[in-house]
């Protein structure tokens, strides 16, 4: 740490000097300005740079390698275990950098480094096209490219990585490198899931899918329905094309239209059903299910950005989360993820949830680091609560759904998934030989471990 008076003179020095803003603490803005969507995270960085461009990035690692800083680097703000922030160290903040530029020639985007996937989806439907991003508006682009990227599109189009084409990164040193297939590839290919590791993402260009139409299907059934839909949901998905996709979530009924009042806050099975399509296709897919007995129902075709919106969750709220990736789903497995819904704190905003995998994910290119592109399915126990006296409760819900499942588990996990499990946790997320790779990477672009906040790769 440097003495305090080069502290001041520098900081100083970065206020001038930084088109975006700088808070400290004591500033006024400060706490809103260290505030992520998990509120269990509280932690008080000794300054948080929000940058307005590459240029500010640059200026503030440099700032943070003079002073002996470490860096952490928010974009979205959903890391559940409160990555985008530090104690006394520096935020990169890249929240006013989210300019969107498509390409409808090339089929490509431009995203800077801050963008949300509400910019990123807002921009390229007009042009009828669209890529593999998160499943809630306001979760950061890079994070989430740079982590992998499981999204409503997977099954279509791949994993978000997989239609990554290049990346713009401020390194530890403060220097600009760009990372594709041609130029610095060892690079290029640890970006691949290898996360914040290697430095702040300052823009990434994706490949873009056309998508001219997007339906859904989504079905409330009561909670002893649920083994049966969900049955029926996973021959749905076995039996069709990629273009299929969605998720069994048990939740607390909404205070939505379609919700009959008297399940409003009550335990439900909802089966959503995705289709890269119309409206009258999705129907014929999703007829065994609209079959069966169920309380509430919506199918329509719906702009994709829109859907986007659906599910997002309001900030404010208590976070905690995991996954396990299984090798299929059979029937006891389904009546034990049905089961273990009776126990998920209701009424929150928790959801029990599985997710489909295969199709383009399966399919996508088998070098990069994500491992679990070969399970069958996802289950995530996605704790979300508001009364810091559930903690308890929901916490050893997610895990108790981990311990459920594990005689059907692969071993690997999609780090973006979860918080901070340990070591074994992030070999299990890239995969023991990808790690050593990953590593030596590090010890070229950061030998300091200086991007050190993220499920980190320690430099070889």
């Amino acid at each position: 740490m440097a003495p305090l008076s080069k502290a001041r003179t520098a900081l100083s020095a970065l206020r001038a000097e930084l088109t975006g803003e700088v808070f400290a603490p004591g500033d006024p803005g400060y706490d809103e300005a260290r505030t992520v969507f998990n509120a269990m995270i509280d932690r008080h960085p000794a300054v948080i740079a929000q940058c307005e461009g590459k240029a500010d990035v640059v200026r503030a690692v440099r700032f943070a390698r003079d002073l002996d800083l470490k860096i952490a680097v928010r974009g979205g703000g959903h890391s559940v275990a409160g990555m985008a922030l530090n104690d006394n160290g520096l935020v990169v903040d890249l929240r006013r950098m989210h300019d969107v530029t498509v390409h409808p020639g090339s089929a490509s985007v431009q995203v800077e480094g801050g963008a949300m996937m509400s910019h990123l989806d807002r921009a390229t439907q007009p042009h009828g096209l669209a890529t593999t991003g998160g499943r809630v508006s306001t979760t950061g682009v890079g994070g989430f490219v740079l982590g992998g990227g499981n999204g409503w599109l997977d099954r279509a189009f791949g994993l978000a990585v997989d239609n990554l084409l290049g990346v713009e990164l401020v390194t530890a040193d403060g220097s600009t490198v760009l990372a594709t297939a041609r130029e610095n590839p060892e690079l290029f290919w640890a970006l691949h899931g290898g996360g914040g590791n290697f430095g702040v993402a300052t823009a990434l260009t994706l490949k873009l899918h056309e998508l001219p139409e997007f339906s859904l299907a989504l079905l409330m059934f009561v909670p002893e329905t649920g083994p049966e839909a969900v049955r029926t949901y996973r021959d749905v998905i076995a039996a069709g094309p990629p273009e299929v996709g969605g998720a069994v979530l048990y939740i607390t009924g909404p205070p939505e239209p379609f919700v009959p009042e008297h399940l409003v806050g009550t335990l439900l099975c909802a089966v959503l059903v995705t289709y890269v399509g119309g409206e009258d296709d999705l129907r014929k897919l999703a007829q065994p299910l609209l079959a069966l007995p169920h309380a509430a129902e919506v199918v329509s075709a719906m702009p994709y950005a829109d859907f986007q919106c659906m599910l997002d969750d309001p900030p404010g709220l208590r976070n905690y989360w995991s996954a396990e990736y299984l090798t299929g789903l059979p029937d006891e497995l389904v009546d034990i993820f049905c089961a273990r819904a009776s126990s998920m704190p209701v009424p929150s905003s928790c959801q029990h949830v599985l997710f489909p995998q295969g199709g383009a994910i399966a399919a996508g290119p088998p070098e990069y680091p994500v491992p679990y592109r070969d399970a069958a399915w996802t289950v995530h126990p996605f704790g979300v609560w508001e009364d810091p006296a559930d903690d308890e409760k929901a916490l050893r819900w997610v895990r108790d759904v981990r311990d459920d499942v594990r005689p059907w588990r692969t071993g690997a996990v999609y780090l973006n998934f979860i918080g901070d499990e340990g070591r074994d946790r992030v070999v299990a997320g890239l995969g023991t030989e990808n790690l050593n790779r990953l590593a030596r990477v590090k010890r070229q672009y950061d030998p300091d471990n200086v991007f050190r906040y993220n499920h980190n790769i320690p430099p070889a």
